[in-house]
């Protein structure tokens, strides 16, 4: 490495601990923040995952409810339930291929190059677990993955968050792909719809996206305005 990287290193594990400590405390306001956003980030998802389950399992009901109102908004989140429906059986699919590639990643390339991580088998179960979250379930179990490559060395925790950032980004592709036959739309639709939603939302937005945009496409097709 050139020496002016070099001499910005820690010369050692005991100079790493004492970096790190030092970062931490100079920056712990920041790491609150980004602690409380994240849990309200996670807190949104979680509900917004319960709210579309109990909209797209409910019983259908036979009869018009109430007035014009009533029934229009029966009809939206009958709708909505629909797309929420199709978005989830597609993320199991795409959580199944992060938890292959996390398996390939950890238990086969990593031991090529001599290196084992501990709990290789739990990380897998973990990304797949995790990954039924659109999105924000990959950056948690790939975060988790950076963290134990830390303990062994610095190189292969920057070898790991590379892996994070690789997979965030082939997920959008993987998004567009398995999720856009199942509600209509091409994949360059959708993943347009995930970048704009990220931009405009951040993490909340581009797990929304896949949903709301075929919400969105379905009530413009009902029009005949598409």
């Amino acid at each position: 490495m050139p020496a002016w990287v070099v001499e910005r290193l820690p010369a050692d594990a005991d100079e790493l601990r004492l970096a790190i400590a030092q970062w931490l405390r100079d920056n712990a306001p920041k790491l609150q923040l980004w602690g409380a956003t994240a849990g309200r980030v996670a807190f949104h998802v979680v509900i917004g995952m319960i709210i579309g389950a109990m909209l797209s399992l409910r019983e259908a009901t036979s009869a018009p409810l109430g007035g014009p109102l009533a029934r229009a908004l029966e009809e939206r989140a009958s709708r909505f339930g629909e797309a929420f429906r199709q978005v989830v059986f597609a993320q199991v699919r795409i959580a199944l291929i992060n938890a292959a590639l996390t398996a390939l990643y950890l238990a086969v390339l990593l031991p090529l190059f001599g290196v084992k991580l501990p709990f290789a088998m739990t990380l897998v179960a973990i990304t797949f677990v995790t990954g039924l979250l659109p999105v924000i379930g990959n950056v948690i179990s790939n975060s988790v993955i950076v963290v134990l490559s830390l303990a062994h060395s610095p190189m292969l925790a920057v070898v790991s968050l590379g892996f994070l950032i690789t997979i965030h980004k082939l997920e959008y592709f993987l998004n567009a792909r398995i999720i856009g036959p199942r509600i209509h739309a091409r994949a360059w639709e959708l993943l347009l719809a995930i970048v704009v939603m990220e931009a405009a939302f951040g993490i909340a937005g581009a797990v929304a996206a896949p949903v709301y945009y075929a919400f969105l496409k379905q009530e413009l097709l009902d029009r005949g305005l598409i």
